[in-house]
């Protein structure tokens, strides 16, 4: 027998796994501090959100890195110190340490890091970690107006 669901689920993103207020600062900072259009800031906050969950929630930490795009959403996450701290504890009951190591970031560990995000249920946008498979820069790939 096979059952079939009325409606798909929806993938989570990780902007659902904050206040929309929240969020919003985090955006509006992001914007400000990297120079990016609000539409790109909201999407590269999300991704960040949801990679620091799965890094804290898989205790993969030190086996994930953000490709530099998405590594700006967490510095902004990060320096908002408070709610960053609450939130990681109430997500997985520590804090996630950053340790910065952009030598690493190569396609396959890319390609990796999406598979995991995606293995947790999270919608991830592949043009934010350089692994879309028609990735036209600057159009697609996070640099160019609202990708």
């Amino acid at each position: 027998m096979t059952i079939a669901l009325e409606k798909p689920v929806k993938p989570r993103q990780g902007r659902d796994l904050v206040s929309p207020e929240l969020f919003d600062r985090l955006v509006e900072f992001c914007a400000d501090e990297y120079g990016l259009e609000r539409c790109v800031a909201e999407r590269v906050q999300s991704e960040a959100i949801a990679m620091c969950y799965v890094m804290g929630a898989t205790e993969a930490g030190d086996e994930m890195a953000p490709s530099k795009q998405v590594d700006a959403g967490w510095h902004t996450f990060m320096l908002h110190t408070e709610e960053y701290a609450k939130w990681c504890k109430e997500s997985f009951g520590y804090f996630l340490h950053h340790r910065p190591n952009s030598k690493i970031r190569t396609k396959a560990l890319m390609t990796d890091v999406v598979g995991r995000i995606k293995a947790q249920g999270f919608e991830a946008d592949e043009r934010l970690w350089g692994t879309a498979a028609e990735c036209n820069p600057p159009a697609c790939c996070a640099d160019g107006p609202c990708c």
